[in-house]
This record gives structure tokens, sequence and C-alpha cells, in this order.
């Protein structure tokens, strides 16, 4: 259930595997992508191994391909380390820039939280208070700011991230049912 391969026509998601790491890298070695992230340093080798590491001992990542490509632009987690009874947690999901602006993000988002849907009520959000970009993100696709909140340690400080939540009503209803295979 945790790692699914999934598919639309914009992106297909699969299990991450640590033969993926140097294409990963490759993207995730920008630090553009992390300039208004909390974990703002993620973009040197050191601190992305150590996500790389954790991502793999998770047991739910996946990579994000573009499909007209074969290349990896990006990956994303399921986990419920933090999620409630009847909820999951996707996250830690990051593009290529290339990427940006796009259908990518709700189209990894409607695949990820389709499947999550089938198998628990509510799909949580985590996302730095102050990262205006992601919130932002998360509402467009029908991300619900709830009236919780977590604070974390990253790149030498703490952290508070805000949780979103989808729901199944809130999937039928939302923006994302548009981005979701047919069948």
């Amino acid at each position: 259930m945790l790692q699914p391969t999934l598919a639309n026509n914009v992106v297909a998601l699969r299990p991450l595997r640590p033969s993926d790491w140097a294409a990963l890298y490759a993207v995730a070695s920008d630090p553009q992508i992390w300039a208004v992230h909390p974990a703002h340093d993620r973009w040197q080798e050191p601190v992305f191994r150590r996500f790389f590491d954790d991502a793999l001992a998770s047991g739910g990542a996946l990579v994000a391909i573009d499909p007209a490509t074969a290349t990896i632009i990006g990956s994303s987690r399921y986990d419920r380390d933090r999620a409630e009874p009847g909820e999951i947690e996707t996250g830690w999901t990051f593009l290529a820039r290339s990427h940006w602006g796009g259908t990518a993000n709700a189209a990894m988002k409607a695949l990820m939280v389709g499947h999550a849907l089938i198998h628990f009520d509510r799909v949580i959000f985590l996302i730095g208070e102050t990262n205006i970009r992601s919130r932002r993100a998360m509402e467009k696709i029908g991300g619900v700011l709830t009236s919780r909140s977590y604070t974390t340690e990253m790149a030498g400080g703490s952290v508070r991230h805000v949780i979103y939540s989808i729901d199944r009503a809130g999937f039928a209803a939302g923006p994302l049912i548009g981005h979701t295979p047919p069948g």
C-alpha cells in the first residue's frame, strides 16, 4: 500500500530504489528548489544523502518520472508516524524546477491521494508554516488547513509545520479529481 506503482499521462510514480541516487540527486542538487523550504540546505550532498537514506528506510518513498522522457523529476513519500487513526501523511515532495508551475504536482498528488483514500479516511500534509509556495500549492489542490501543527528540527533550527488535509469528500469534489486517470 505504501509503495504503489501509479501513473497518469503527466507523471509516473514507482517505489524508490537505491539505484535512483544519482538521478534523484541530480534533481535535488539545485539550490533553488530548496530556497524557501525549511530544509534549505537539502541540496547539499551530505544532507540529501540523509534524506535519501531516510526515504529508502521509510518504506513509503516514490520517485516521480516524466513519462514523456522517462527521466526522474522528483519524489514524494507516504508515512504514518505523525498520522492519527484513519490518516496517512503524504509529503517530502520535491520536483525539478522544469516541472514547476504546470500540472506535475497536481497530477502526482492526485495519484497519491486517490490511492491513499482507498485505504484511509484522510490524507494529511505537513507544510512549513513560512513556506508560502508550498502552502499555496496545497490550497490550489484542495488542501484544507487544520488547527493542528507539528514542530521539528530542520537545517539547524526548530521549524513549525501547519497541517493540511484532504478527505474523501474533499477529494471527490476538489480540483485533484480532474487529474486522476480514468477507470
